[in-house]
């Protein structure tokens, strides 16, 4: 009897957390979203659509500055959504927000891709595949990564079926287009650049220049890569967006009327 009081004793004195309740019971779930803001994303004005999604991000507090963790965000939009065109839709845009201006977050091109189908609906037997890559720079010093892909086709009134060219043939079209690509890009800045490679018109070029040494077809920019920006300048900047960061004036509507000076 004596030794079963002890050791109910000991094993009473063993969980000292008996009598308490449970731990971290008073804390509430708040919901993380409560504490965040949701800032427009401004396209440069090289696009037709300008506001081309939202973003979030927990609000500023103490030394924790909102717009800190904004800047240098990159985003993916397909060129379909920002040029209302969908013939377009297989390229992918890169934009990087480099500027918040109040709830807008200014954004400026970091890059271009295709998208995975239309390079694989492509590709097929019994044709070449060519492909060149080549860095340039641009007048205003953004360095990039640019590729380029084509395929050779079929001669007028050619029998055979497959379309193979020699490797003479392909070091001939590699160097055209390395030629053309930096020909191209060295001579405009990013903003005419961009320009360039929306209706695919260097893609065109490389591919009339290279009729001569053999015929291709689907000739495209495949893929470009930011490697190395200039240092950020808010006037080129704004330059890109021309008045996206300012707010547009609304005309009075027929109820309110014009402000009119009172005469003296």
């Amino acid at each position: 009897l004596h030794l079963a009081r002890a050791s109910r004793k000991m094993a009473y004195g063993k969980n000292k957390r008996l009598s308490k309740g449970k731990k971290g019971k008073g804390k509430k779930a708040v919901d993380p979203f409560t504490k965040k803001d949701w800032y427009d994303i401004k396209a440069p004005s090289v696009f037709q659509v300008r506001n081309c999604g939202k973003t979030l991000v927990t609000r500023s507090s103490g030394m924790r500055v909102a717009t800190d963790y904004l800047k240098g965000r990159i985003l993916e939009v397909n060129l379909a959504d920002l040029n209302k065109d969908e013939d377009q839709n297989y390229r992918k845009i890169k934009l990087q927000m480099l500027d918040v201006s109040g709830k807008n977050c200014l954004c400026n091109f970091y890059g271009m891709d295709m998208t995975t189908d239309k390079i694989r609906s492509l590709v097929k037997k019994w044709q070449s595949t060519i492909e060149c890559t080549v860095d340039v720079v641009t007048t205003d010093a953004y360095k990039m990564r640019m590729s380029c892909i084509a395929f050779t086709k079929k001669r007028q009134n050619q029998l055979k079926k497959t379309t193979y060219a020699q490797t003479a043939q392909i070091r001939a079209i590699k160097k055209k287009m390395a030629d053309i690509m930096t020909k191209e890009s060295t001579t405009v800045d990013l903003k005419d650049l961009v320009k360039k490679f929306i209706p695919n018109s260097i893609g065109n070029q490389i591919e009339q220049a290279c009729q001569s040494i053999y015929p291709l077809k689907d000739v495209y920019i495949k893929k470009v890569k930011m490697l190395k920006q200039p240092k950020f300048d808010i006037t080129k900047l704004m330059e890109v967006h021309g008045n996206a960061g300012s707010e547009p004036v609304v005309a009075p509507t027929a109820d309110e009327g014009t402000k009119v000076d009172r005469a003296e």
